[in-house]
């Protein structure tokens, strides 16, 4: 059935029993099933043309839509083919859905294009019983959208490929150095200024050649409106980031008072065009933390909770050289009593712990926030490795894995020359099918605080969507069934198996639209002879 990601039990028909359906198939849904009913007549009914009427009174649909949830987890599905058609049976609405992106791999690459290609075709199911369920609640992406700008149709696309792979959350890196992405009523210069810069380094930051086209955009507030709306109706969660107190500089060119304007000349400051760490970061005033919160009350406002329980502040990588020249700081920690710049920075970080907790949420942070204690809801995104996230779960805090030398998808998948602006270490589809979101030695009531994985997307050097499509598929395949399913340990995982079902879900992929790196290697028009990367030579270490 090559299902990716691979279903926990799936029982086909022995006698090789297939259902084939009439032309003009009906739909039974069943209570609380109407949006998923929605769907299948939107997206499968427009690749098979099948309007998918509803079944008439006492009639037996030809698919059947069931909410049952007693006896199944959380965003658990059964599916059963038989000779009266397919019947979807969720735990909740979102198993529901998952059953039905089963259906669309089961009636094949075809049922993933938005029209049909042979009007007329029959169609047919193989008979199978299939129960299924996620190991993991959180199953996600995240997708720069700060230093290259997708536009917001882009995203409506990225979260369609999310669920097409049982993923469920993505994660928008809103702002940093180089960008600002997201409409806030109260301060229009974040995007007015903060939104664009004048050209960008083409490649690493070790590359000498520049794109001198001005790079920019944002999402309005109903962009993110519908963004938002989108995304729940696919049963995907968003996770909003507004960076802070480093990754800052954009903001500080729109309103240079954000700085440490007592040690540089914040004024003369533009939207950064190059990659890498910013020494501009945020001033350690009252003043920037009320900038800030109104920045996060219209961030909240936009991304409810049902939605974003989560809000992520970034929290990583701020140098601390202005605060050690700058006697407005220097002032603010006498007056704190904090240990030194790094008491500042976690002075930051546990004020919008406070205040989003007061108003319903959860903070998210890059492992750096754990230097300076956390409030018992928040939790910890784990890049720099494995060690922040086991520090953070043998603590009490639930933390999503995401280790920069296992599930970036930035880093690139083979050794060749002709990969485009090779970064970091080889992160091959065998390498990342292999990843294991949870550590050995954490104990089961620490490993409890897993709540999973999320690989990361950054786009620096990455131009455009066909970039990002080609170094997130099909490796992003690969993540989705190491975080859906219950795989032996990561040596023991039948990568044979898997390779053979990666090349079938190719097929998907390709009436899907999604430009990934063919098997061989980048087509001629995926490379990018000449433009230097920062590749890391060996294996990644376990850290």
């Amino acid at each position: 059935m090559d299902l990716i990601p691979v279903p926990r039990v799936a029982v086909p028909d022995e006698e090789g029993r297939r259902h084939v359906f009439g032309p003009e198939p009906v739909l039974d849904a069943g209570p609380g099933c109407d949006g998923v009913a929605r769907w299948l007549r939107r997206e499968v009914g427009g690749a098979t043309g099948w309007a998918l009427p509803p079944a008439g009174a006492g009639a037996r649909g030809d698919v059947r839509l069931r909410l049952e949830p007693e006896g199944l987890e959380p965003e658990a599905y059964r599916l059963e083919v038989g000779s009266g058609g397919v019947e979807l049976t969720g735990a909740d609405p979102a198993g529901l859905f998952w059953a039905a992106q089963t259906l669309r791999q089961l009636l094949g690459p075809d049922a993933h294009r938005r029209a049909p290609l042979r009007p007329g075709r029959s169609w047919d199911l193989p008979y199978v019983r299939i129960a299924d369920g996620p190991r993991f609640g959180w199953r996600g992406l995240m997708l720069d959208v700060a230093r290259h700008f997708m536009p917001k149709d882009g995203v409506l696309r990225y979260i369609d490929l999310l669920a097409a792979h049982k993923l469920n959350v993505l994660h928008l890196h809103l702002t940093d150095d180089q960008g600002w992405r997201i409409e806030i009523q109260r301060h229009p210069r974040l995007t007015e200024t903060g939104s664009w810069r004048p050209r960008s380094r083409w490649g690493h930051r070790a590359s000498p050649l520049w794109n001198e086209t001005p790079h920019g955009g944002f999402y309005s507030r109903d962009d993110i409106r519908e963004i938002v709306a989108y995304a729940a109706e696919r049963h995907v969660r968003i996770v909003p980031e507004i960076d802070l107190p480093g990754h800052s500089q954009a903001a500080i060119a729109a309103y240079p008072w954000l700085g440490n304007a007592d040690v540089v000349d914040t004024a003369a400051l533009g939207v950064w065009d190059d990659w890498g760490i910013s020494e501009h970061v945020l001033a350690p005033t009252e003043e920037v933390l009320r900038f800030y919160e109104g920045v996060f009350e219209e961030v909240l406002e936009l991304f409810p909770p049902e939605v974003s329980p989560f809000v992520h502040v970034g929290g990583d990588e701020c140098p601390t050289s202005q605060w050690r020249a700058s006697a407005t700081a220097q002032a603010r920690i006498r007056e704190l009593g904090v240990d030194a710049e790094s008491g500042l920075h976690a002075w930051f970080i546990r004020h919008f712990d406070r205040w989003l907790a007061d108003r319903g949420r959860r903070l998210i942070g890059w492992d750096e926030i754990l230097e300076g204690g956390l409030a018992d809801g928040a939790a910890v995104s784990s890049w720099r490795g494995y060690a922040g996230g086991i520090a953070a779960a043998e603590a009490g805090h639930d933390v999503v894995m995401c280790p920069e030398q296992q599930v970036y998808l930035d880093h690139r998948q083979a050794g060749g020359p002709d990969e485009p602006m090779p970064i970091g270490y080889v992160r091959s589809l065998e390498d990342v099918y292999r990843f294991e979101p949870v550590p050995p030695k954490l104990s089961p009531e620490a490993a409890a605080h897993v709540l999973g994985a999320q690989a990361n997307v950054w786009t620096e050097v990455m131009e455009h969507q066909g970039r990002v499509d080609y170094q997130v598929f099909p490796r992003l395949a690969a993540f989705a069934e190491v975080v859906w399913s219950r795989l032996p340990e990561p040596e023991s995982r039948d990568w044979d198996g898997f390779a053979a079902r990666a090349e079938a879900h190719r097929a998907r992929l390709d009436a899907l639209g999604v430009e990934y790196r063919p098997p061989g290697g980048p087509l001629p028009w995926q490379r990018r002879p000449g433009v230097r990367g920062r590749p890391i030579e060996g294996a990644p270490p376990i850290v």
